[in-house]
């Protein structure tokens, strides 16, 4: 079963809307966020209009040095250390954070892989699912006291338009059996953050804690390190000069037009009362169909069963739960 409030609410933005427009007129002030990946690409823009707009935005990195640059000069922004491949690390990052005694009011999932080689964490899961998904899925669970204790959190997990590729092979998640193919493992690992946030917002919806995840756009960022030129240029990503074709009707975006969704999902009081929805372009997604071209979000990451499925599964191959 579908969410019957997955249709756009008529939010008053739209494709060429950015982080700062997205979040004006919003006081954050004494508000906890985190956004992983805050130090990249939409994952910097957003952690930029976020404490802009007044929050303390901790940003966890792996590589802390280019970070700190990429940081350099923000108020209210604080430096942390996360590896979200390997379990230990992400188990540390919270424990941190709940001895510290913060409530998390905003929780950014954003960091990810996109259409790498194939390469396994420690425990033999697939690279792209193990980052993307079981990563974040670690990181939530944990840091599940915090949300709690803000008495109103949201979780927004960055998704993309790439899960309408593939929705999730429950037999064989890991291509054990079937041969490596980077866009569907990509296409896997992003129906799976869609299906997170369906679940999630059921777990955190008595208790104030709200979940939703998004598509950002095309944007040409250091996500598409692994692409090469060609993949790129199919893509249709660049212009005659080799620069970032802008065209945000056409969901080719800048990285602070990227960045809106996230910060829409994470603030805006049009979702006071909505959860468990995938939005694009600051609304509300309609569900995928022929009739609404590329728009959307796929039936299969947007379903109830499908979503219980992974909860499960998730737990089963972290140890994470729920209290």
């Amino acid at each position: 079963m579908i969410h019957p409030d997955q249709t756009p609410i008529g939010s008053g933005f739209g494709p060429a809307t950015t982080a700062a427009e997205a979040v004006r007129g919003i006081d954050l002030h004494g508000r906890v966020a985190i956004v992983t990946g805050g130090y990249s690409g939409i994952g910097l823009e957003t952690t930029r209009a976020l404490a802009e707009a007044g929050a303390t935005v901790i940003v966890p990195a792996r590589d802390r040095v280019r970070a700190a640059a990429a940081l350099n000069g923000l108020d209210r922004v604080e430096l942390e250390s996360l590896d979200l491949a390997d379990a230990a690390s992400v188990a540390a990052f919270a424990g941190r954070f709940r001895a510290s005694g913060r409530p998390l009011s905003i929780l950014v999932n954003s960091a990810g892989v996109m259409a790498t080689p194939l390469h396994r964490d420690a425990d033999g899961r697939e690279g792209q699912f193990a980052t993307n998904h079981l990563g974040h899925f670690r990181l939530t669970l944990a840091l599940w006291p915090a949300l709690l204790a803000a008495g109103g959190a949201r979780v927004v997990s960055v998704s993309s338009r790439g899960h309408q590729i593939a929705g999730i092979d429950f037999d064989d998640l890991d291509f054990a059996r079937r041969p490596y193919d980077k866009w569907i493992a990509y296409g896997q690992s992003k129906t799976a953050n869609a299906l997170f946030a369906i679940a999630l917002d059921r777990r955190g919806r008595e208790h104030g804690v709200r979940a939703f995840s998004l598509h950002p756009g095309q944007i040409i960022t250091e996500l598409a390190r692994h692409l090469t030129a060609a993949e790129i240029a199919g893509f249709d990503a660049l212009d005659a000069e080799g620069r970032p074709r802008i065209d945000p009707s056409r969901g080719m975006k800048t990285v602070a037009q990227g960045a809106a969704t996230s910060v829409w999902c994470a603030t805006s009081p049009r979702l006071d009362g909505l959860g468990g929805l995938y939005c694009e372009d600051c609304d509300v997604a309609p569900v995928h169909s022929a009739a609404t071209g590329r728009r959307g979000v796929h039936p299969w990451a947007a379903d109830d069963a499908l979503a219980e499925r992974l909860w499960s599964v998730s737990e089963a191959l972290t140890g994470a739960s729920l209290p």
